[in-house]
């Protein structure tokens, strides 16, 4: 016995008319649709939480790497002209590429203004790319670090 609601919907009728077993192509559609619509909803929440969970480890690494080039500065008196020369192997980042240092500084905030006074080191993000100033679209998902360390984080929330 069929249910009240879907008395008068076509599937329902084709039961009565000696289709009793299987599903009809309306069901089999409906049923679908909603998987996909479910499937589509949780790949983005999963590709949020890749994407964040990515974004932390970049911004743990750059802490960790900011941490032994300020040893060094302790006991040289200067940040390295280079992460090899302060004998410092940065690991890779979470998309696959070296992290960046450069001393002295280069990068430029959206205003044009240097972003740090003493070096710069960032990741260059999820599309491999960067630009010199934060502003430029190739810079935005940067991880960088700004205003002496005070800032780690996405390029363009700085």
């Amino acid at each position: 016995m069929s249910h009240w609601l879907f008395r008068h919907l076509p599937f329902d009728r084709q039961r009565k008319e000696g289709f009793k077993k299987g599903f009809t192509m309306v069901e089999l559609l409906m049923t679908v649709v909603i998987v996909g619509i479910l499937a589509a909803i949780a790949i983005q929440q999963f590709t949020s939480y890749k994407t964040k969970e990515q974004n932390a480890t970049a911004t743990v690494d750059i802490r960790n790497i900011e941490s032994q080039i300020e040893r060094y500065r302790i006991l040289n008196g200067s940040p390295p002209a280079t992460l090899a020369a302060a004998n410092i192997v940065p690991p890779i980042d979470p998309w696959g590429n070296a992290y960046i240092y450069v001393n002295p500084p280069n990068r430029l905030d959206n205003y044009g203004n240097p972003l740090n006074k003493d070096y710069d080191l960032l990741s260059m993000g999820q599309n491999g790319q960067t630009a010199l100033q934060l502003s430029l679209t190739n810079a935005l998902d940067d991880i960088i670090r700004g205003r002496g360390g005070a800032y780690i984080g996405l390029a363009s929330k700085y």
